[in-house]
């Protein structure tokens, strides 16, 4: 069979087997995750008997029954046949709500026996789609085996722990999932023990009160943080954005002389004080906005207020009908006006005012998707200042958050990979000097370092960090800011989190090669098979595949880019299984022998072509090399070029990844950095204008002067400069081009012409030419605007709006394509302007837009407008 036919072959099997591995994942993946966005009961966080609508029995073998709820936070008692304790059985949201990596709890079930040893765990629900696909949920399984026997009182942490600590296996791949989880279960552990009795009380010193000469009024009490605030909008519990929040809450401590005295007078002060015994506290909660109520239903359920709480250290302090007395009026200078009040009374001997705490309020959100109810927890933490408390405030161990855990976890790799990082970027800005050291025979002084970056990418960043970039985490960042941004959701993988900020910031300064051909541990593994290959007997099989078909399959990862995000927009999870065509997952985070043959038969064909292909996946296949590949466009700073590269081949043959045309151009989103052409561009003997003009001064006995950063030998004696005779410039993708009314203006006038150029896409002279087109272009904007301010008034979804804005953006890339057929090349601040192809426009408008809309979507989100 031909060399090429071989290759056509291959690469229509590997889309064949691209979309059986997709096929299998959407079919098998969901029959194998019966956890996964699995349906519970709607009274799940409700209902008394909470055994009757799980089985506790599968996390507490050799219980005969089951008690009611009990407790704050909730709890059952296991039993045996004759009523005899044998342990405890909760749920984890009954306590906690914190997220995982979907950015949604993993719904737990968990038994502990009469001693405070973990027995059995269940998890009943999650979102997370590393768990649906990929990696089986009997991983999870088998990490929660890890915890049985273990202490609740033991520190167990995930990954290399202190001296103190019981190290835990993580799951590869899904290190942040099983991070959140630890926490869950140590912190629903240890909440239950301490109300049970199983963990001694902590023990705080009492707080001794600095007093002044003066009451503070309301605004100076909150400045110094002595009134706090906690505010919940209509949206964090699934209800449509309003006027107001869904609540608004202020509280403080009573137990400061002058703070209780400014808040309630010396009077109501002296008379609270009365009646409160040795080592009893008192907080105030006012609700100064909203409807919902933060005394719940605790007077229809055993005099138990269930809405708020008090959270000090991993103590839990809840309060009952007797806790509680009428507050009637706020004295303070300035207090705003309340709809419900209250002051608890918190009778334990652990609490202290000089420690912080925090607030909880529970609230009932609702799945907009589902339907179904749960609760959730919303914080704000309170610490009296340093001058109100005698010698300061009381040096404090806070335990860490999970992410900055994981920070601080691998300091040294942490560092080795951020030096990975700076110093190829040092490398690659001294590209032309490296590349005048080299030569097309010896390209070492380049290729020492490439050959490092490939080596170090693949074993220490791909295999070693499990840092592999992938498009989900694009996906991800737009769902994000679609539904719900959280930052603790992209910092809980420090290493992805910093290369994410070094390939936004060298795509935008050199373009997508630096990381593809440099840095990125597949594209790396598949360079580095195809060179090995060559090196053992297959270079005389290696050959580019046919330039026409390279063309056109190139922009197959463009389809599949902008298919992904479509499909994200509908359904994350339906995305998350799509790009399972990136077999990342497969390579680096779960391992080969982790996951079933078709993924493994997908990753083997993949490398497989690569060993007669250079980087097939990357050039056809990549949607985050295309997602890349749209602001490489507007890159500042790309590869010279010179007049003769218009009619020399030399590039053009030896460019790998076929990112230079007949014409001698460098289309710099299929660029990969390989510096080849740098290395010719100045190389005396491999470019062939170049050899031509030395071969010339040699027979005629002129010197050799030096080639300068234009590509020419200087010349020997200064000469007048005369205006070159028009030539195609090979810097330029395509044609340049003048705008008259963005060439001709100044300063501030220039502004408006580039602000006015980039909103409004009509050209008032083809106006009359494509006048249909044209008026539906107006019709279209007037509508996007409309949509926009419906958003603002909270009368469109977010998706809707999303919907409307892709459908614009759709249509001002035909608009343009007619009348404003031209996009900037290179820095904004600069007036160069090139005519656009096809794929320039749509990343011209698709990124202009995005950037448009995040702003406008973040503006309204901040403003509280805009439905989920």
């Amino acid at each position: 069979m031909p060399a090429m036919k071989l290759l056509r072959a291959a690469l229509v099997a590997a889309l064949f087997v691209s979309r059986a591995t997709l096929v299998a994942a959407l079919f098998l993946g969901r029959a194998f995750a019966q956890a996964y966005e699995a349906k519970l009961p709607e009274d799940l966080a409700t209902h008394p008997q909470l055994c009757e609508r799980v089985a506790c029995a599968e996390v507490f073998p050799g219980a005969a029954r089951f008690s009611a709820r009990k407790g704050r936070p909730a709890y059952v008692e296991a039993l045996d046949a004759s009523d005899a304790l044998l342990g405890y059985v909760f749920l984890s949201t009954d306590i906690t709500d914190l997220p995982a990596y979907s950015g949604k709890p993993v719904v737990t079930l968990i038994g502990m026996d009469k001693s405070g040893r973990y027995v059995g765990f269940k998890v009943l629900k999650h979102s997370e789609p590393i768990l649906l696909l990929g990696i089986p949920e009997s991983a999870l399984v088998r990490f929660h085996d890890q915890y049985k026997g273990h202490q609740v009182a033991e520190r167990l942490e995930v990954g290399a722990g202190g001296d103190e600590a019981v190290h835990l296996d993580a799951i590869s791949g899904a290190t942040v999932t099983v991070i959140a989880q630890n926490q869950v279960i140590t912190q629903s552990g240890q909440a239950v023990a301490a109300q049970v009795g199983l963990l001694p009380p902590t023990v705080r010193e009492p707080a001794r009160f600095a007093r002044s000469a003066r009451l503070p009024s309301w605004a100076e009490l909150v400045d110094e943080g002595a009134v706090q605030r906690l505010v919940v909008q209509p949206q964090q519990v699934g209800l449509p954005p309003g006027p107001e929040p869904f609540i608004e809450l202020w509280f403080g401590s009573l137990d400061h002389p002058d703070i209780g005295a400014a808040l309630l007078g010396q009077t109501g002060w002296q008379s609270l004080r009365g009646r409160l015994k040795d080592g009893e506290h008192a907080l105030f909660i006012i609700r100064s906005k909203g409807a919902e109520s933060f005394k719940g239903s605790g007077f229809v359920r055993g005099g138990i207020y269930d809405r708020v709480q008090v959270k000090q250290g991993r103590d839990l302090f809840s309060f009952r009908d007797v806790d509680y007395l009428n507050l009637y009026a706020l004295e303070a200078v300035g207090a705003p006006a309340f709809s419900e009040s209250a002051i608890f009374i918190l009778r334990s001997g652990s609490f202290s005012a000089a420690y912080p705490w925090k607030l909880n309020f529970l609230g009932n959100r609702v799945d907009r998707a589902t339907g179904q109810r749960s609760f959730a927890n919303f914080e704000a933490r309170y610490w009296l200042a340093d001058a109100r408390l005698e010698g300061g405030r009381p040096q404090v161990e806070e335990e860490q958050s999970g992410w900055r855990r994981i920070w601080s976890a691998r300091p040294w790799a942490l560092a080795g990979f951020i030096t990975l990082l700076l110093v190829t970027a040092l490398v690659y800005w001294q590209r032309e000097r490296l590349a005048r050291r080299s030569t097309h025979k010896n390209k070492w002084p380049i290729n020492g370092f490439k050959y490092s970056a490939w080596a170090l990418s693949i074993f220490f960043v791909g295999f070693g960090l499990l840092a592999q970039p992938s498009i989900t985490q694009v996906l991800t960042w737009f769902h994000s800011l679609l539904f719900q941004w959280q930052w603790e959701l992209f910092l809980s993988d420090p290493f992805i989190f910093i290369f994410w900020i070094f390939i936004i910031v060298t795509a935008f300064v050199w373009g997508r090669g630096l990381f593809c051909g440099w840095l990125c541990p597949f594209g790396s593994l598949q360079e580095g098979l195809f060179k090995l290959a060559g090196l053992l007997g297959l270079k005389r099989w290696q050959r580019p595949v046919r330039q026409g078909l390279h063309d056109r399959l190139k922009n197959l990862k463009y389809a599949i880019f902008f298919g992904l995000f479509g499909v994200s927009l509908v359904s994350m999870t339906a995305a998350e299984l799509l790009a399972e065509v990136e077999p990342f997952k497969t390579t680096f985070l779960v391992g080969v022998l982790n996951r079933s043959w078709p993924y493994g038969l997908y990753v083997a064909l993949l490398l497989g072509l690569a060993l007669i292909i250079e980087r097939p996946f990357c050039k056809y296949l990549c949607p985050l090399g295309a997602a890349l590949a749209l602001p490489s466009t507007f890159r500042w700073f790309g590869l010279p070029r010179k007049p003769g590269c218009n009619s020399c081949k030399a590039c053009a043959k030896g460019c790998g990844s076929q990112a230079i045309d007949t014409a001698g151009r460098i289309d710099h989103r299929e660029c990969l950095h390989c510096l080849d052409c740098l290395v010719l561009y100045t190389d005396e003997k491999g470019c062939p204008p170049l050899s031509q003009e030395r071969k010339r001064r040699e027979r005629e006995g002129l010197p050799l002067t030096p080639v300068g950063r234009d590509g020419h030998y200087i010349s020997i004696q200064p000469v007048a400069w005369v205006p070159p005779e028009p030539v195609k410039d090979p810097r330029w993708a395509t044609e340049p081009v003048h705008p008259r009314h963005l060439a001709r203006e100044r300063g501030w006038r220039w502004l408006l012409a580039e602000a006015r150029h980039h909103l409004l896409p009509w050209n008032l002279a083809h106006l009359k030419a494509a006048r249909v087109a044209q008026l539906a272009g107006v019709g279209l904007a007037v509508a996007a605007t409309l949509a926009w301010v419906l958003a603002a008034q909270g009368k469109l979804s977010a998706v809707a709006l999303i919907g409307w804005w892709l459908g614009w953006s759709v249509f001002e890339v035909l608009l343009r394509r007619q009348g404003l057929n031209y996009v900037k090349d290179g820095p904004w601040w600069r007036a160069n302007y090139r005519v656009a192809n096809a794929l320039d426009m749509v990343s011209y408008v698709g990124f202009k837009n995005l950037l448009i809309g995040a702003a406008l979507f973040l503006l309204l989100q901040g403003s509280g407008h805009l439905l989920a």
